[in-house]
């Protein structure tokens, strides 16, 4: 259950979450004009420190301008640290962190005569696909909802339209008896799941979708990179709906999953049926990083600055 927060970041300040309103004539909401990031902070023994928050901030400045806002009030190191003192002012040692930059007004469907503005969210929030899904892995089918075409919309921007496709394919999931959709791409062959990339093992090798058809994740990235680390090699080549069926192993990854494996895929079972070893392995190196005890910690952490976490409202 998500713990709700006491402050949000709006219009360049911290606010009382019960004053988060925005206007209800807006292109953000109206069109799913939007964009936002989705990030995690982890508890360490240096206290509070958010997972490779550079990079998050970087794809969100990528997203905006991809999508063509012009201009915009405030810079990354600004967006940075409004992060940071959103974090210290709710006094979550962990939490999932929100920013999102949406068009106010516009409502003639023209950008330029509306504005973007920047509101940012942090919520304690824990197991995405439940307390069981590490463990255990999780159940999937795929959809029968293709992940958009890159002429129809901007794929490599975290649009909040897109996840139109997104709902509408996890909830025909849900509503089958499965945790999780896999979307395969235009071309029929499989993209990522509905807010997760996808890894296939098969004889020791880690396979991945290309990055033509999916938006590029962070948590992905870092599993590659981790992946190596440990040894094994890492491919990126298209991959076939059946090509999952005889995969040895099958897992996940992203902001809000983090490493979660795939023990059946259309009633078929995954290897033995459960999170296989790669996978367990890439989940306790992921997890070494994010809590402080992994030599790429000290690169793919943002500890929150004490400064923030001592002048945070009580």
């Amino acid at each position: 259950m998500a713990t709700n927060p006491r402050y949000i970041w709006m219009d360049g300040e911290l606010k009382d979450s019960a004053q988060g309103n925005i206007p209800f004539l807006n292109a953000g909401l109206h069109y799913g004009f939007s964009v936002f990031e989705g990030i995690r902070c982890y508890a360490t023994e240096r206290g509070p420190a958010v997972f490779r928050l550079q990079e998050h901030v970087e794809r969100l400045l990528d997203s905006a301008h991809i999508i063509g806002f012009r201009d915009l009030p405030f810079t990354r190191d600004t967006v940075v640290d409004a992060i940071h003192q959103t974090i210290a002012a709710n006094r979550f040692s962990a939490c999932y962190i929100r920013p999102l930059i949406y068009l106010d007004g516009a409502m003639n469907m023209v950008l330029d005569s509306g504005k973007p503005r920047l509101v940012i969210a942090v919520w304690e929030w824990g197991n995405f696909l439940g307390p069981e899904a590490k463990e255990r892995g999780v159940r999937a089918n795929v959809a029968s909802y293709t992940r958009l075409h890159p002429n129809i919309t901007m794929t490599k921007a975290k649009v909040s339209g897109n996840y139109v496709n997104s709902i509408l394919a996890k909830t025909e999931s849900l509503r089958t008896g499965f945790d999780e959709a896999i979307m395969l791409d235009p071309a029929g062959y499989v993209a990522e799941c509905t807010g997760e990339n996808i890894f296939v093992v098969r004889d020791k090798v880690i396979c991945t979708v290309p990055r033509g058809a999916i938006l590029e994740g962070i948590t992905r990235d870092s599993l590659i990179t981790l992946a190596r680390d440990l040894g094994y090699s890492v491919v990126e080549e298209p991959i076939s709906r059946d090509q999952l069926y005889i995969s040895d192993e099958v897992f996940v990854c992203g902001t809000a999953a983090e490493v979660i494996g795939l023990r059946e895929i259309d009633f078929r079972m995954i290897g033995n049926g459960k999170t296989g070893p790669v996978a367990r392995s890439l989940q306790d190196a992921f997890e070494n990083v994010t809590t402080g005890k992994h030599a790429r910690s000290a690169t793919w952490l943002s500890y929150v600055p004490v400064a923030a976490l001592s002048s945070a409202k009580g």
